[in-house]
């Protein structure tokens, strides 16, 4: 019996996701249970178990392709003497809009064109009012440059473009309301912006069924992707492969694909690449003269590093790391960011963990760290005031309830990932130590759910493991405050009878947004964390 496998949904509001690496191939067997392939989201990275026992049979994607949730990306047979089959030329259009009501664009089946449709902006929306198209009809769009803006009743966004190509239709209006899920426009996908050899004419807005037909033909006659026609699409991955290696758009475009369509994959260029030589490569292009890049066409990473002196390397930000980058941005410019710091002194606490940690880590599994206090400190303070443990939506303050604190984990090779550990004012030290702790490995074995990632009133991130004394960390948005630790030094103080001791300090930095939390509520909030770690008798707590 044969297995169609999607790609899964990660969360309520991820519409896509990125193949980042595929564990099997075609023809290989596979467990229960077994990874399949990684995905890669906006805002996690997860390996896929696979469902089924059996034999791949057939992969629909490459790696590096993004491909909407619920759109078939492989098939999985439980007999495992059953024969592989090359991958369907049309697999990723598998796909119609009506399947996927809250995803912001699907292919539109049988063409090499995306449909764009109004993108669900939260849970409750429903209409979205297009305030301004940024691009027309004809005008060639970049993978992630913004095409529109968006307004609702909560929000105004800027909507980027889910693919590269030239947009081929707007159906709607700037100013016209229209229900979520309904296409608001169309994107052809085979005219590659970065490695396009000559602009291709214009499809009429309104001309939808006529574009299918040239499409079509693409699809039916893959050889012929051997041949530099200036409108293949390569994925983001291939292209970032072209640009880190130097390979002309002439010569690429006369690589021979073994994709659906003949589209060139990972596997093609790198064997492409290995057996480049230095001999000379047919440039049939080079007839034509490069047209200069319209005014909305951002450079490739080929062009930016040919124009920039000196040895340098164009490394192209993965999924996460452009993630982070957005909302980094958004946070500056949504808050005033105000960062009160102070010391604190470790000394007591040091000398516990000293003599409780071995029992401790023979109790629980794993070890038992500063962290964890820092966490219990942290409750203590939100429970006293919170107004800090609050949200603002428009001229509305949103007071939580429930205390969830998320916790930045550096993710080796993957950047940033904050979990939250849920309804931390019900648990006691060891409760939020294992909660904390089942987070972290899950984090870095990128095994973290949407559900782990989300709900969080407050951050706590830790520097002093980085060696680091202080630093000013972004509030995590649309959460008012972040608080932060750095290493642990031994320094001399001066105590309260005028002697001086050595004594083990931690830098302590509670960041916060001044449109809500004011200096002294701020400094408030510090002082009773600090008061909480240096006097309370962590004895008692186990």
């Amino acid at each position: 019996m044969r297995h169609e496998i999607v790609m899964p949904q990660m969360g309520e509001s991820i519409t896509t996701g990125t193949i980042t690496k595929w564990h099997k191939q075609v023809g290989e067997t596979i467990k229960l249970d077994e990874v399949l392939l990684e995905i890669s989201t906006d805002k996690v990275e997860s390996e896929i178990p696979s469902p089924f026992e059996g034999k791949v049979v057939e992969l629909k994607a490459s790696e590096g392709d993004t491909i909407d949730v619920g759109v078939l990306i492989a098939v999985i047979d439980d007999d495992v003497n059953a024969s592989a089959s090359a991958p369907a030329a049309a697999a990723p259009a598998a796909s119609a809009p009506a399947a996927a009501p809250a995803a912001s664009s699907a292919p539109a089946a049988g063409s090499d064109r995306m449909d764009i449709v109004m993108p669900q902006m939260g849970e409750s929306i429903t209409t979205g009012t297009i305030t301004k198209w940024h691009k027309q009809p004809g005008d060639m769009v970049e993978i992630d440059e913004i095409l529109l803006d968006i307004s609702t009743d909560k929000v105004e966004s800027e909507i980027p473009s889910p693919i590269s190509g030239r947009l081929e239709e707007v159906l709607f209006a700037e100013g016209e309301t229209i229900d979520v899920g309904v296409k608001i426009a169309s994107i052809e996908m085979n005219t590659s912006i970065p490695f396009g050899g000559g602009a291709s004419t214009a499809s009429a807005p309104a001309a939808s069924a006529p574009a299918a037909a040239p499409a079509a033909a693409v699809a039916s006659t893959p050889v012929a992707a051997a041949e530099p026609t200036g409108r293949r699409f390569y994925t983001p991955l291939v292209k970032a492969l072209a640009a880190k290696h130097g390979v002309a758009l002439s010569e690429l475009a006369n690589l021979k694909g073994s994709g659906a369509a003949g589209r060139v994959n990972k596997d093609d260029f790198m064997n492409y690449l290995g057996n480049r030589g230095t001999a000379p490569v047919a440039s049939a292009p080079a007839a034509s003269a490069p047209k200069p890049a319209s005014a909305s066409s951002a450079p490739s990473a080929a062009n930016i590093a040919a124009a920039t002196s000196g040895r340098v390397e164009i490394i192209p930000m993965d999924n996460m790391r452009k993630a982070i980058a957005r909302n980094m941005i958004a946070s500056k410019m949504t808050s005033p960011h105000v960062n009160s710091i102070d010391q604190v002194d470790m000394t007591r606490l040091v000398k516990f963990r000293d003599s409780f940690k071995n029992e401790f880590k023979k109790q629980e599994g794993f070890s038992l760290t500063y962290t964890h206090f820092i966490l219990y400190a942290l409750v203590q303070a939100l429970k006293e005031f919170p107004l800090v443990n609050a949200s603002i939506d428009g001229d509305n303050i949103i007071v939580k309830k429930d205390i969830n604190l998320g916790c930045a984990v550096a993710v080796p090779g993957n950047g940033l990932v904050v979990p939250v550990i849920k309804g931390a004012d019900n648990l006691n030290i060891t409760g939020i130590a294992r909660a904390l702790d089942a987070l972290v490995n899950k984090a870095r074995a990128k095994k973290l759910s949407m559900d782990d990632l989300s709900g969080g009133t407050y951050t706590f991130t830790n520097n002093g493991s980085f060696g680091i004394m202080a630093a000013t960390p972004v509030i995590l948005q649309p959460q008012l405050g972040i608080f932060c630790v750095g290493t642990i030094k031994k320094a001399p103080v001066v105590t309260d009878d005028l002697a001086i001791a050595i004594r083990d300090i931690m830098y302590a930095t509670h960041t916060y947004d001044h449109r809500l939390i004011d200096g002294e509520l701020g400094s408030k909030f510090l002082k009773h964390v600090i008061n909480t770690l240096e006097t309370m008798d962590p004895s008692s707590l186990f």
